[in-house]
């Protein structure tokens, strides 16, 4: 509705009164016009959406081809506090995998943090996520990566130290470049190869951003 014509009636109506005696009290023009515009405000139904769109998440890490997958879909647990000893990787001291993470990125010589940022961003260190497409376990192996690297995706450990292992090829594929090892890490290396760096696809990118603000 536009208010602006509604307003300009008032104040021809007010001038109107004015010319032929009629007098309100100060301010009773404008009081019935806040009170009208107010009333049409809250009469007026907001865009359908607009509120939701303000607190919108970004969409998961999407599941390509060629690359491990992530449990977009599974629960996230929370993280709790970090203590010192617990800094050199983004996994809590307390979790179950915690001294997994570090032994497995020790063995590949893989930064821990760097491990443990990828697990908190593709499962929450949840050994029971699986993605839609069929990603399995803590790092999300897709069984068939699980089945090149020789692990059994659905042991925790096995899947963890198979999740370092893979990291550290993609590290080695594309010469320590970390933004690029994660990207291939969920898109797989090809995707990464055929566009000379992160591809562009919003999920991957939402995923390296994920793992980068961790690692970091």
């Amino acid at each position: 509705m536009d208010l602006s014509s509604m307003h300009a009636a008032l104040n021809r109506i007010q001038d109107i009164e004015y010319k032929v005696g009629i007098r309100r009290p100060v301010g009773g023009a404008a009081s019935f016009r806040q009170m009208l515009t107010d009333e049409i405000k809250a009469k007026t139904p907001q865009r359908p959406g607009a509120a939701a769109a303000k607190g919108a998440q970004p969409s998961s890490p999407a599941n390509r081809p060629g690359g491990t997958g992530s449990a977009g879909d599974a629960p996230r647990t929370g993280a709790a506090p970090r203590t010192a000893a617990a800094r050199e990787t983004s996994a809590p001291a307390d979790s179950a995998y915690y001294e997994t993470i570090r032994q497995a990125a020790g063995k590949y010589g893989v930064d821990p943090k760097l491990v443990s940022a990828v697990a908190e961003v593709e499962s929450g260190f949840q050994q029971g996520a699986v993605s839609a497409t069929g990603a399995v376990g803590v790092m999300q192996l897709m069984p068939e990566t699980a089945e090149s690297l020789g692990v059994n995706p659905y042991d925790a450990a096995q899947n963890i130290n198979g999740g370092a292992q893979y990291l550290k090829q993609m590290l080695d594929t594309f010469d320590g470049d970390v933004r690029k090892a994660v990207a291939a890490y969920n898109a797989g290396p090809e995707a990464v190869k055929e566009y000379g760096g992160v591809p562009p696809y919003s999920e991957t990118q939402q995923y390296v951003s994920s793992v980068l603000d961790l690692y970091r």
